[in-house]
């Protein structure tokens, strides 16, 4: 399927906070019922090799939803994850003292390089046309000192069915019902990414995911 390039979504557009808010809960939804933020934790954890405290940046990481829910699972197991929230857009609401807000771009983190353990995104880098992208790939593992996790779409014609009719049950808002099949159509593959990190001069190591619609790319 070739990638719907210049497609905008209405998340890429100038939004009312409420619907933003809306739209991002809906988002947030599906990804913590349908194992993108499995996949997300699993790969920090390995990245973090078992360390009690880890910093984690979760760039795009919207109104903080995987942030909270990253954190209380670190201390239910005993353990501190400290995660800082970096989106261009909207902050988290209050509620976990392990979780700061920095609003800033994707392709200009104001970290110093190694500031962080581990930098995750999470259905962010489709919404970045391929300069912005291999720009925000090299931004990410230049301030991640164990490594970086990208959690995105898989862009096959299965995928786009499963989210259209994901969306159309189990979200709310007309936003991300318009979204979430634009969003796998405009996914990177495997081998688009690849060489975006080439261009940032990053060697990912992808899995697929096609039960889950996932593509997984971690750089140590």
């Amino acid at each position: 399927m070739k990638r719907a390039e210049h497609a905008v979504e209405f998340l890429d557009r100038p939004v009312s906070p409420d619907d933003r808010a809306a739209a991002l809960r809906d988002v947030d939804r599906l990804n913590a019922w349908f194992g993108g933020d499995w996949l997300t934790r699993r790969a920090v954890r390995r990245l973090a090799g078992g360390a009690a405290r880890v910093t984690v940046a979760d760039v795009g990481g919207g109104q903080g939803h995987f942030a909270r829910r990253l954190a209380r699972r670190a201390r239910r197991r005993g353990g501190s994850v400290r995660v800082i929230v970096v989106d261009r857009d909207a902050a988290p609401a209050a509620g976990d003292p392990d979780v700061l807000a920095v609003r800033a771009d994707a392709t200009a983190l104001p970290f110093r390089p190694g500031a962080v353990d581990v930098v995750t995104a999470s259905l962010l880098l489709h919404h970045l046309e391929p300069e912005a992208a291999a720009r925000c790939l090299g931004e990410m593992r230049a301030v991640a000192r164990c490594g970086v996790v990208v959690n995105d779409l898989l862009r096959t014609r299965v995928t786009v069915a499963l989210v259209w009719l994901a969306t159309r049950l189990f979200t709310r808002h007309r936003f991300a019902r318009h979204d979430g099949p634009l969003s796998v159509r405009r996914a990177y593959a495997a081998a688009e990414l690849r060489a975006l990190a080439r261009r940032a001069g990053v060697r990912l190591h992808i899995r697929r995911y096609a039960a889950l619609g996932r593509l997984v790319a971690v750089a140590r």
